[in-house]
């Protein structure tokens, strides 16, 4: 992933070696980006994933390329992640991801980041369109996705379903 910058935010791909600093400690994470490490980043339930994100770009680094973090550019912190995957019904279809820590929330940077990178998705060869869900009770998710462009399909399976 190219680096992406907004007017506060910062997006560099998320390395397996930093995937692999995150599942261990916020210290070994802030040495293998060169960053200090929001508290709760990366939440217990994202380190759960991670050695299988690690594993599965071992095997398909040109995936990693859609893995970022996200850094407050002021204060010099990963703040959250935000990346695609392929969407696995669709292959012209790129499926949104991301997080940003509690203390971070509410500012807009979940939709500063989201609207850089969706600009950059949007020009991926063979990208036709982005996607991305959310539980039908996280009213902040969804006001990111509408902010950031996105038209909600309708609620099927326990998720909100958009697309841009």
């Amino acid at each position: 992933m190219p680096h992406l910058y907004t007017d506060r935010l910062e997006l560099m791909t998320f390395t397996t070696e930093m995937m692999q600093a995150a599942t261990s400690t916020r210290e070994e994470l802030e040495v293998a980006t060169g960053y200090s490490v929001a508290s709760g980043y990366p939440s217990e339930t994202y380190k759960e994933i991670l050695p299988y994100k690690i594993q599965r770009y071992r095997h398909f680094p040109e995936e990693n390329e859609w893995e970022g973090l996200i850094i407050h550019k002021q204060d010099q912190c990963v703040i959250g992640d935000m990346g695609f995957r392929r969407s696995t019904d669709n292959p012209k279809e790129i499926e949104l991801g991301y997080s940003i820590v509690p203390a971070y929330e509410g500012y807009g940077y979940a939709t500063e980041m989201a609207e850089a990178i969706i600009e950059w998705g949007l020009n991926l060869e063979g990208v036709e369109r982005i996607i991305a869900s959310c539980d039908p009770n996280n009213a902040a998710s969804a006001r990111v996705l509408e902010k950031a462009g996105f038209t909600s399909l309708g609620e099927r399976e326990g998720k909100i379903y958009w697309s841009t």
